[in-house]
């Protein structure tokens, strides 16, 4: 990844699936976004070809699996507009090259870089990408997004990545395929990562809304560090510490970076609570390794009203992690202090924080809470300095 960029939004498309077709296929697939800031912006991409994490129990997708074989056969950054709409300004359709052209063969597992582009971008307006892409041969191909859409996308059949108008394209639905990493040139602004499952990611929140707490907390920290979300839904710190993860490949490149993971390994990955910490353990020990200089914020694992031996391996590890973190863990962050109903019912989380009365997934309201006692336990821990940009 190269040196002095930092992420440009708050949308994550960490990868939990993969694109699996009986034939090759030709397809475009054009995505709005928030950027942190407008203006004339330098951008560069960078991408993974590699699924990050696990999908339900991997009968699909597993973490650390690469990607097929596939073409970039045109991308495209552009002013969005105000509405989500499809269309793309005409005259802010920049194209994308990588190694000056417009085309990209990748291979299974590469990873890569686009070449930098510059595109302006109203005050207020989306930012959009459209890419079409040729999986080159039958079975599996592209890593992407499988989650509920936090963000307004379409996708068709066609090279038409191009086009001011989306045509015929269908709204995209459980569809994000977007490259890892969109980063804004900005050599003074640090990079914070946030390394979670659907929690961090945002899922269940409402799309386009940026309501959940990495976008609140990215844009909080917009005036100093550019925050990427590389939240997975399902994700497990097991896929994060197994070696050669795609996932922690991301993470290493963090200045801070938040570790908020625990919930999918005690729920469907049915961890013990030495294994978790082994695990957060492992992952951190190789981040340091490989970064030195990177300070890790750990947070305890949040409330997701577990019952039995779920409820009691949470509270073992949580206990850990707040008397005993592992080795390299810098900081650690009582996320349930804000979360959890009070004791002893703390390992279930506020009923005004959950999506529906049924789904502990966090809410807009928990994001507005998260952020804003994350950010004032943040001041106080002297993490980094802070920006007069974050008391907004």
């Amino acid at each position: 990844m190269e040196l002095g960029y930092v992420s440009a939004t708050p949308l994550g498309a960490a990868a939990n699936q993969i694109l699996n077709r009986p034939e090759p296929f030709t397809h475009t697939y054009r995505t709005y976004f928030r950027p942190y800031r407008c203006g004339r912006l330098l951008l560069r991409l960078w991408h993974s070809n590699a699924v990050d994490s696990t999908w339900d129990r991997g009968q699909e997708a597993t973490g650390g699996e690469p990607g097929g074989k596939w073409r970039i056969e045109s991308a495209y950054l552009g002013d969005g507009g105000l509405e989500p709409d499809g269309r793309v300004k005409p005259d802010s359709i920049t194209p994308v090259t990588f190694g000056g052209t417009g085309t990209k063969d990748v291979l299974p597992g590469e990873t890569f870089a686009s070449d930098e582009v510059s595109v302006q971008v109203e005050e207020g307006h989306y930012m959009v990408f459209s890419w079409t892409l040729t999986a080159l041969e039958p079975g599996k191909s592209i890593p992407y997004n499988v989650e509920g859409m936090l963000a307004t996308a379409y996708d068709g059949p066609g090279n038409w990545a191009g086009e001011p108008e989306a045509g015929e394209a269908k709204l995209s639905e459980n569809l994000l395929v977007m490259p890892s990493f969109i980063g804004e040139y900005r050599p003074d602004a640090s990079r914070f990562v946030l390394l979670g499952d659907s929690i961090t990611q945002g899922v269940r929140t409402v799309k386009d809304a940026y309501e959940y707490w990495a976008a609140r907390i990215g844009s909080k920290l917009a005036g100093r560090a550019g925050v990427w979300n590389i939240g997975s839904g399902w994700g497990r710190a097991y896929d994060a510490a197994a070696e050669g993860s795609p996932w922690l490949h991301k993470a290493q490149y963090a200045d801070e970076l938040l570790v908020m993971l625990g919930v999918n390994d005690i729920d469907i990955g049915e961890r013990s609570a030495g294994q978790l910490m082994a695990d957060l353990s492992a992952l951190i020990c190789r981040l340091k390794e490989r970064n030195p200089d990177m300070r890790i914020l750990l947070s305890t694992v949040p409330p997701f009203n577990f019952t039995g031996h779920r409820e009691q391996v949470w509270r073992s590890v949580n206990e850990q992690i707040l008397n005993q973190p592992p080795k390299g863990a810098d900081f650690v962050y009582p996320v349930g202090d804000c979360l959890s109903c009070p004791k002893p019912e703390d390992h279930r989380i506020k009923p005004e924080y959950m999506s529906d009365r049924y789904d502990p997934h966090p809410n807009g309201a928990a994001g507005q809470a998260v952020a804003e006692a994350f950010m004032d336990w943040y001041r106080t821990q002297g993490v980094s300095g802070c920006s007069s940009r974050e008391n907004e």
